[in-house]
Protein backbone atom coordinates (compact mmCIF):
# COMPACT_ATOMS: atom_id res chain seq x y z
CA UNK A 1 0.00 0.00 0.00
CA UNK A 2 1.36 3.68 -1.14
CA UNK A 3 0.27 6.25 1.71
CA UNK A 4 0.38 9.27 -0.04
CA UNK A 5 -0.16 12.83 1.80
CA UNK A 6 -2.19 15.36 -0.28
CA UNK A 7 -1.50 19.24 1.12
CA UNK A 8 -3.42 22.00 1.32
CA UNK A 9 -3.14 25.38 1.87
CA UNK A 10 -5.31 27.96 1.07
CA UNK A 11 -9.08 27.35 -0.66
CA UNK A 12 -7.49 26.98 -4.52
CA UNK A 13 -5.30 23.79 -3.55
CA UNK A 14 -8.71 22.17 -2.51
CA UNK A 15 -9.85 22.33 -6.00
CA UNK A 16 -6.44 20.88 -7.19
CA UNK A 17 -6.40 18.25 -4.89
CA UNK A 18 -9.86 17.05 -4.99
CA UNK A 19 -10.13 16.00 -8.67
CA UNK A 20 -6.72 13.30 -7.46
CA UNK A 21 -7.74 12.60 -4.32
CA UNK A 22 -11.06 10.89 -5.76
CA UNK A 23 -9.13 9.69 -8.59
CA UNK A 24 -6.26 7.55 -5.63
CA UNK A 25 -9.71 5.94 -4.14
CA UNK A 26 -10.36 4.21 -6.99
CA UNK A 27 -7.59 2.11 -6.16
CA UNK A 28 -7.93 1.15 -2.59
CA UNK A 29 -5.89 -1.76 -2.82
CA UNK A 30 -2.70 0.51 -4.24
CA UNK A 31 -3.29 3.83 -2.78
CA UNK A 32 -4.11 4.95 0.46
CA UNK A 33 -4.50 9.08 -0.05
CA UNK A 34 -4.74 11.56 2.80
CA UNK A 35 -5.53 14.82 2.97
CA UNK A 36 -3.28 17.34 5.20
CA UNK A 37 -4.71 21.07 5.98
CA UNK A 38 -2.31 23.46 7.48
CA UNK A 39 -4.47 26.11 7.69
CA UNK A 40 -2.49 28.56 6.12
CA UNK A 41 -5.97 30.54 4.95
CA UNK A 42 -8.35 29.15 7.02
CA UNK A 43 -12.61 30.11 7.04
CA UNK A 44 -14.02 27.16 8.71
CA UNK A 45 -17.53 28.11 6.94
CA UNK A 46 -15.97 28.58 3.29
CA UNK A 47 -13.27 25.65 3.72
CA UNK A 48 -16.08 23.10 5.25
CA UNK A 49 -18.33 24.70 2.22
CA UNK A 50 -15.74 23.84 -0.90
CA UNK A 51 -14.65 20.46 1.28
CA UNK A 52 -18.43 19.18 0.64
CA UNK A 53 -19.05 20.75 -2.90
CA UNK A 54 -16.25 19.16 -4.55
CA UNK A 55 -17.02 15.81 -2.64
CA UNK A 56 -13.61 15.55 -0.84
CA UNK A 57 -13.17 14.12 2.52
CA UNK A 58 -12.49 15.76 5.72
CA UNK A 59 -8.71 16.76 6.24
CA UNK A 60 -7.13 13.28 7.84
CA UNK A 61 -4.57 16.22 9.84
CA UNK A 62 -5.28 20.25 10.35
CA UNK A 63 -2.18 21.90 11.23
CA UNK A 64 -4.10 25.25 12.67
CA UNK A 65 -0.87 27.13 11.73
CA UNK A 66 -2.77 30.17 11.24
CA UNK A 67 -2.15 33.49 9.81
CA UNK A 68 1.22 34.99 10.31
CA UNK A 69 4.80 36.66 8.56
CA UNK A 70 6.06 34.69 5.94
CA UNK A 71 8.94 33.24 7.90
CA UNK A 72 6.71 32.52 11.03
CA UNK A 73 4.44 30.75 9.07
CA UNK A 74 6.89 29.01 6.81
CA UNK A 75 8.25 27.86 10.19
CA UNK A 76 4.97 26.67 12.26
CA UNK A 77 3.63 24.28 8.64
CA UNK A 78 7.57 22.76 8.88
CA UNK A 79 7.50 22.45 12.56
CA UNK A 80 3.48 20.74 12.59
CA UNK A 81 4.17 19.13 9.43
CA UNK A 82 7.07 17.02 10.65
CA UNK A 83 5.63 15.86 13.57
CA UNK A 84 2.89 14.16 10.99
CA UNK A 85 5.32 13.17 8.53
CA UNK A 86 7.25 11.30 11.42
CA UNK A 87 4.21 9.67 13.22
CA UNK A 88 2.39 8.92 9.98
CA UNK A 89 5.50 7.71 7.21
CA UNK A 90 4.31 8.29 4.07
CA UNK A 91 5.64 7.37 0.58
CA UNK A 92 4.86 10.00 -1.08
CA UNK A 93 3.77 13.83 -0.77
CA UNK A 94 1.72 15.86 -3.32
CA UNK A 95 1.84 19.44 -3.11
CA UNK A 96 0.05 22.14 -5.35
CA UNK A 97 0.50 25.55 -6.46
CA UNK A 98 2.08 28.04 -4.72
CA UNK A 99 1.68 29.23 -1.02
CA UNK A 100 4.04 28.74 1.77
CA UNK A 101 2.61 24.91 1.97
CA UNK A 102 3.65 23.94 -0.95
CA UNK A 103 7.30 25.64 -0.53
CA UNK A 104 7.45 24.41 3.56
CA UNK A 105 5.78 21.07 3.42
CA UNK A 106 8.31 19.91 0.25
CA UNK A 107 11.19 20.63 2.42
CA UNK A 108 9.95 19.04 5.17
CA UNK A 109 9.24 16.17 3.06
CA UNK A 110 12.87 15.92 0.93
CA UNK A 111 14.77 16.43 4.15
CA UNK A 112 13.29 13.37 5.34
CA UNK A 113 14.42 11.49 1.81
CA UNK A 114 10.45 11.33 1.16
CA UNK A 115 9.80 11.64 -2.37
CA UNK A 116 7.26 14.95 -3.00
CA UNK A 117 5.11 15.75 -6.23
CA UNK A 118 4.61 19.15 -7.23
CA UNK A 119 1.03 19.73 -9.09
CA UNK A 120 1.29 22.98 -11.15
CA UNK A 121 5.06 22.57 -11.52
CA UNK A 122 7.27 24.76 -13.49
CA UNK A 123 4.88 28.16 -13.60
CA UNK A 124 7.24 31.25 -13.71
CA UNK A 125 6.12 35.09 -13.14
CA UNK A 126 9.75 35.90 -13.46
CA UNK A 127 9.00 38.67 -11.11
CA UNK A 128 10.92 37.52 -7.68
CA UNK A 129 9.04 40.39 -5.82
CA UNK A 130 6.00 37.60 -5.27
CA UNK A 131 6.58 35.48 -2.45
CA UNK A 132 4.75 32.84 -4.74
CA UNK A 133 7.50 33.20 -7.44
CA UNK A 134 9.81 32.26 -4.67
CA UNK A 135 7.90 29.15 -3.60
CA UNK A 136 7.23 27.78 -6.78
CA UNK A 137 11.23 28.12 -8.03
CA UNK A 138 12.22 26.15 -4.47
CA UNK A 139 9.76 23.49 -4.53
CA UNK A 140 10.27 22.86 -8.22
CA UNK A 141 14.11 22.58 -7.72
CA UNK A 142 14.11 19.70 -4.95
CA UNK A 143 10.63 17.67 -5.82
CA UNK A 144 11.20 14.33 -7.18
CA UNK A 145 8.31 14.95 -9.49
CA UNK A 146 7.27 17.91 -11.29
CA UNK A 147 3.47 17.36 -13.07
CA UNK A 148 3.22 20.19 -15.45
CA UNK A 149 -0.28 22.19 -16.77
CA UNK A 150 1.19 23.04 -20.23
CA UNK A 151 4.06 22.91 -22.25
CA UNK A 152 5.74 26.73 -21.52
CA UNK A 153 6.10 25.41 -17.84
CA UNK A 154 8.32 22.56 -19.05
CA UNK A 155 10.40 24.61 -21.06
CA UNK A 156 11.00 26.74 -17.94
CA UNK A 157 12.34 24.14 -15.99
CA UNK A 158 14.07 22.75 -18.74
CA UNK A 159 15.78 26.16 -18.70
CA UNK A 160 16.73 25.75 -15.39
CA UNK A 161 18.50 22.76 -15.80
CA UNK A 162 15.89 20.70 -14.38
CA UNK A 163 16.40 16.87 -15.34
CA UNK A 164 13.83 16.21 -17.99
CA UNK A 165 12.58 12.84 -16.53
CA UNK A 166 11.42 14.25 -14.09
CA UNK A 167 9.19 16.59 -15.48
CA UNK A 168 5.66 14.78 -17.11
CA UNK A 169 3.27 16.92 -19.04
CA UNK A 170 -0.14 16.37 -17.44
CA UNK A 171 -2.72 19.37 -17.74
CA UNK A 172 -4.58 21.36 -15.57
CA UNK A 173 -6.33 19.98 -12.88
CA UNK A 174 -7.91 23.20 -11.58
CA UNK A 175 -9.95 22.23 -15.34
CA UNK A 176 -10.58 18.64 -13.51
CA UNK A 177 -12.42 20.63 -10.96
CA UNK A 178 -14.31 22.97 -13.09
CA UNK A 179 -15.59 20.20 -15.49
CA UNK A 180 -16.73 17.68 -12.98
CA UNK A 181 -18.53 20.69 -11.29
CA UNK A 182 -20.20 22.71 -14.35
CA UNK A 183 -23.57 20.97 -14.02
CA UNK A 184 -24.17 21.50 -10.10
CA UNK A 185 -23.18 25.06 -10.92
CA UNK A 186 -25.20 25.44 -13.10
CA UNK A 187 -28.29 25.22 -10.81
CA UNK A 188 -26.75 27.57 -8.37
CA UNK A 189 -29.15 30.14 -7.51
CA UNK A 190 -26.79 33.30 -7.09
CA UNK A 191 -28.10 35.22 -10.18
CA UNK A 192 -31.65 35.39 -8.71
CA UNK A 193 -30.28 35.82 -5.17
CA UNK A 194 -28.77 39.17 -6.51
CA UNK A 195 -30.88 39.73 -9.14
CA UNK A 196 -28.48 39.85 -12.76
CA UNK A 197 -29.17 39.03 -15.65
CA UNK A 198 -26.52 36.48 -17.38
CA UNK A 199 -24.29 38.12 -19.45
CA UNK A 200 -25.18 41.48 -17.87
CA UNK A 201 -22.64 42.43 -15.67
CA UNK A 202 -18.45 42.80 -14.77
CA UNK A 203 -17.31 39.90 -12.33
CA UNK A 204 -14.01 41.89 -10.41
CA UNK A 205 -12.15 39.81 -7.62
CA UNK A 206 -9.10 41.63 -6.08
CA UNK A 207 -6.99 40.59 -3.33
CA UNK A 208 -2.95 40.51 -4.45
CA UNK A 209 -0.89 42.64 -1.75
CA UNK A 210 0.06 44.71 -5.07
CA UNK A 211 -3.48 46.31 -5.60
CA UNK A 212 -4.71 46.36 -2.39
CA UNK A 213 -2.15 47.04 0.42
CA UNK A 214 -1.26 50.46 0.10
CA UNK A 215 -3.55 53.53 -0.04
CA UNK A 216 -1.95 54.78 -3.63
CA UNK A 217 -2.81 51.43 -5.12
CA UNK A 218 -6.75 51.40 -3.56
CA UNK A 219 -7.03 54.83 -4.50
CA UNK A 220 -6.51 53.20 -8.44
CA UNK A 221 -8.97 50.28 -7.46
CA UNK A 222 -11.61 52.82 -6.33
CA UNK A 223 -11.65 54.64 -9.38
CA UNK A 224 -11.29 51.32 -11.28
CA UNK A 225 -14.42 49.89 -9.92
CA UNK A 226 -16.66 53.45 -10.01
CA UNK A 227 -15.26 53.81 -13.94
CA UNK A 228 -16.70 50.45 -14.92
CA UNK A 229 -20.02 50.88 -13.03
CA UNK A 230 -20.48 53.58 -14.84
CA UNK A 231 -20.49 51.21 -18.25
CA UNK A 232 -22.05 48.06 -16.26
CA UNK A 233 -23.16 46.58 -13.19
CA UNK A 234 -20.54 45.17 -11.58
CA UNK A 235 -20.02 42.10 -8.87
CA UNK A 236 -17.20 41.64 -6.28
CA UNK A 237 -16.94 38.99 -3.92
CA UNK A 238 -14.95 40.64 -1.29
CA UNK A 239 -12.00 39.20 -0.16
CA UNK A 240 -10.98 39.35 3.77
CA UNK A 241 -7.43 41.05 2.92
CA UNK A 242 -9.46 43.66 0.69
CA UNK A 243 -12.18 44.34 2.81
CA UNK A 244 -9.57 45.01 5.62
CA UNK A 245 -8.10 47.32 3.96
CA UNK A 246 -10.82 49.25 2.38
CA UNK A 247 -11.49 49.83 6.12
CA UNK A 248 -7.53 50.88 6.99
CA UNK A 249 -7.38 53.17 4.30
CA UNK A 250 -10.65 54.81 4.56
CA UNK A 251 -12.64 54.18 1.67
CA UNK A 252 -15.15 52.06 3.42
CA UNK A 253 -18.01 54.97 2.78
CA UNK A 254 -17.25 55.57 -0.85
CA UNK A 255 -16.97 51.98 -2.01
CA UNK A 256 -19.96 50.72 -0.58
CA UNK A 257 -22.20 53.95 -1.63
CA UNK A 258 -20.69 52.90 -5.58
CA UNK A 259 -24.03 52.80 -7.93
CA UNK A 260 -24.10 49.15 -9.52
CA UNK A 261 -21.83 47.81 -7.44
CA UNK A 262 -22.61 44.67 -5.56
CA UNK A 263 -20.76 43.52 -2.96
CA UNK A 264 -20.71 39.35 -1.91
CA UNK A 265 -19.10 38.01 0.68
CA UNK A 266 -16.49 35.02 -0.21
CA UNK A 267 -18.86 32.64 -2.43
CA UNK A 268 -18.61 28.68 -2.73
CA UNK A 269 -17.06 26.94 -5.53
CA UNK A 270 -20.68 26.64 -7.60
CA UNK A 271 -21.67 29.87 -6.60
CA UNK A 272 -18.46 31.38 -7.94
CA UNK A 273 -18.29 29.49 -11.41
CA UNK A 274 -22.03 30.29 -12.18
CA UNK A 275 -21.03 34.20 -11.60
CA UNK A 276 -18.07 33.71 -14.19
CA UNK A 277 -19.90 31.52 -16.48
CA UNK A 278 -22.50 34.32 -17.23
CA UNK A 279 -20.15 37.10 -17.05
CA UNK A 280 -19.88 39.66 -19.93
CA UNK A 281 -16.11 40.32 -18.55
CA UNK A 282 -13.65 39.41 -15.78
CA UNK A 283 -11.11 42.01 -13.77
CA UNK A 284 -9.26 39.78 -11.52
CA UNK A 285 -5.83 39.11 -10.17
CA UNK A 286 -6.60 35.66 -9.43
CA UNK A 287 -4.78 33.12 -11.31
CA UNK A 288 -7.01 30.41 -10.71
CA UNK A 289 -9.90 32.82 -12.65
CA UNK A 290 -7.22 33.26 -15.56
CA UNK A 291 -7.57 29.90 -16.53
CA UNK A 292 -11.15 29.30 -15.69
CA UNK A 293 -12.27 32.25 -18.06
CA UNK A 294 -9.83 30.64 -20.91
CA UNK A 295 -11.78 27.74 -20.42
CA UNK A 296 -14.84 29.03 -20.74
CA UNK A 297 -13.94 31.27 -22.99
CA UNK A 298 -15.01 34.60 -21.35
CA UNK A 299 -13.00 38.00 -21.80
CA UNK A 300 -10.56 38.13 -18.71
CA UNK A 301 -8.58 41.45 -18.26
CA UNK A 302 -6.24 40.17 -15.37
CA UNK A 303 -4.34 43.01 -13.09
CA UNK A 304 -0.81 42.25 -12.86
CA UNK A 305 2.24 43.63 -14.49
CA UNK A 306 2.83 39.56 -15.29
CA UNK A 307 1.54 36.04 -14.94
CA UNK A 308 2.70 33.18 -14.18
CA UNK A 309 0.26 31.94 -16.49
CA UNK A 310 1.14 32.79 -19.99
CA UNK A 311 -0.73 30.25 -22.04
CA UNK A 312 -4.13 31.91 -20.74
CA UNK A 313 -2.61 35.10 -22.47
CA UNK A 314 -0.90 33.12 -25.70
CA UNK A 315 -3.73 30.89 -26.59
CA UNK A 316 -6.77 31.83 -24.00
CA UNK A 317 -8.93 35.24 -23.39
CA UNK A 318 -7.09 36.47 -20.64
CA UNK A 319 -5.09 39.76 -21.36
CA UNK A 320 -2.41 41.77 -19.05
CA UNK A 321 -3.58 45.25 -18.27
CA UNK A 322 -2.31 46.08 -14.81
CA UNK A 323 -3.72 48.79 -12.23
CA UNK A 324 -4.72 51.12 -14.75
CA UNK A 325 -7.84 52.77 -14.60
CA UNK A 326 -7.65 54.09 -18.21
CA UNK A 327 -6.36 50.99 -19.38
CA UNK A 328 -8.86 48.92 -18.18
CA UNK A 329 -11.32 51.25 -18.92
CA UNK A 330 -9.93 51.02 -22.92
CA UNK A 331 -10.18 47.15 -22.47
CA UNK A 332 -13.36 47.09 -20.89
CA UNK A 333 -15.05 49.17 -24.11
CA UNK A 334 -13.18 46.72 -26.74
CA UNK A 335 -15.35 43.79 -24.90
CA UNK A 336 -17.98 45.39 -24.61
CA UNK A 337 -17.91 46.36 -28.48
CA UNK A 338 -17.65 43.03 -29.10
CA UNK A 339 -13.93 43.38 -30.64
CA UNK A 340 -12.23 40.85 -28.40
CA UNK A 341 -10.05 37.74 -29.06
CA UNK A 342 -11.75 34.72 -28.65
CA UNK A 343 -9.28 32.14 -27.62
CA UNK A 344 -8.55 28.83 -27.38
CA UNK A 345 -8.81 26.09 -24.26
CA UNK A 346 -5.05 24.78 -24.06
CA UNK A 347 -4.40 21.00 -24.52
CA UNK A 348 -4.85 18.50 -21.93
CA UNK A 349 -7.25 21.20 -20.35
CA UNK A 350 -9.86 18.34 -20.66
CA UNK A 351 -11.25 17.15 -17.53
CA UNK A 352 -8.48 13.81 -17.48
CA UNK A 353 -5.66 14.60 -15.77
CA UNK A 354 -6.32 13.62 -12.09
CA UNK A 355 -5.58 10.02 -14.23
CA UNK A 356 -2.75 11.06 -15.93
CA UNK A 357 -1.65 11.69 -12.25
CA UNK A 358 -1.83 9.11 -11.03
CA UNK A 359 -0.59 7.04 -14.08
CA UNK A 360 2.44 8.87 -13.47
CA UNK A 361 2.85 7.70 -10.41
CA UNK A 362 1.78 3.97 -10.66
CA UNK A 363 4.88 4.25 -13.01
CA UNK A 364 7.35 6.14 -10.62
CA UNK A 365 6.85 3.17 -7.82
CA UNK A 366 6.93 0.58 -10.74
CA UNK A 367 10.23 1.89 -11.48
CA UNK A 368 11.76 2.28 -7.90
Amino acid sequence: MIKVHLIIGARPNIMKIGPLFKELQKHPNKYQAKIIHTGQHYDERMSELFFKELSVSEPDFSLNVGSASHGEQTARIMEKYEEVVLTDKPDLVVVAGDVNSTMACTLVAVKLSIPVAHLEAGLRSNDRSMPEEINRIITDSVCDLLLTPSEDADVNLINEGVDKSKIKLIGNIMIDSLIHNLSDAMHSTILNDIKLEPQSYCLVTMHRPSNVDNKASMDLFIKTIKGLTEKLPVVIPLHPRTEKNLAKFGYNEEFYAIHDLTVLPPVGYHDMLKLEMNAKLIVTDSGGLQEESTYMGIPCLTVRENTERPITITEGTNKLTKLDPELIFTETDLILSGKHKEGNIPDLWDGNTAQRVVAVFDEYFLNQ
